[in-house]
């Protein structure tokens, strides 16, 4: 396991969906530059943790504590979350008429960084960045998702990362729906993040594809709202061969 600084600390998190509770008294530690993954059945609140941390107000943050940085995250919105260092991709990316792929990327590096972003290495970074997720270069010009395939949503939410370079990164089954030429891509660009950033990675899948070409630090398994276990990479390797029944008998 990779030894770094703590950069996220979650203590004793509860929250709700609609009234009700899917986080039960869950704790999690990230360091700095680390990559874990996050793993568990279907409905086990994986995606509930990491829109809880991004501090999307449809999501309740009942008890407990998210530290961040050693900063309490309770009760800051989402965009100061984002301006502190989070950013997180989606299973399915909203579609944004009216501005595009390009603008919507740069403003975001002016907002997180507050400096003003120089067009020329702007543009030169971008085109790189496209070229290594085999975008064209078009793309760049439309509107956000609009009209864009699974496949290059989800490459537009790498651009992302990759453009932004967070010092943390939640990655919501962005593998998911994506044929297996796709999964190389999008696997190759969070390589690059893994590679050339001192970030750290939360990565949420069913797909042990996408984690080929990572240094996984550690990995955890969340069933009904708590993590039920942790570990390293080989316990990724047990949960494509084994499933999570066993799990799931043990917490019933």
């Amino acid at each position: 396991m990779k030894m770094a600084d703590e950069l996220l600390r979650i203590e004793d998190l509860t929250a709700n969906v609609g009234g009700v509770q899917i986080l039960d008294h869950l704790h999690l530690e990230i360091g700095a530059g680390q990559t874990h993954v996050l793993m568990g059945p279907n409905g086990a609140g994986k995606s509930t943790l990491g829109n809880v941390i991004m501090g999307n107000p449809a999501y309740e943050q009942t008890g407990g504590k998210i530290l961040f940085d050693g900063e309490d995250l309770t009760g800051l919105s989402t965009d100061k979350r984002a301006r502190a260092g989070i950013f997180m991709s989606f299973q399915n990316p909203t579609e944004v008429a009216g501005i595009s792929l390009e603008s919507f990327i740069r403003n975001a590096i002016r907002q997180r960084t507050g400096k003003n972003v120089k067009r020329l290495s702007f543009a030169r970074q971008l085109k790189e960045q496209m070229e290594l997720l085999g975008m064209d270069e078009s793309y760049a010009e439309r509107d956000l998702n609009v009209g864009f395939s699974g496949g290059e949503k989800k490459k537009a939410e790498i651009l992302q990362l990759l453009m932004l370079q967070p010092k943390f990164a939640i990655l919501d089954e962005t593998d998911s729906g994506l044929d297996v030429d796709a999964v190389r891509t999008v696997s190759n660009g969070i390589e690059q993040f893994h590679k050339n950033s001192s970030g750290a990675l939360l990565i949420i899948t069913h797909n042990a594809e996408i984690l080929r070409s990572l240094q996984v630090d550690r990995t955890h398994i969340l069933v009904r709202g708590k993590i039920v276990k942790d570990g390293g990479p080989e316990l990724v390797e047990e949960i494509q061969e084994k499933g999570f029944e066993r799990y799931l008998e043990e917490q019933a």
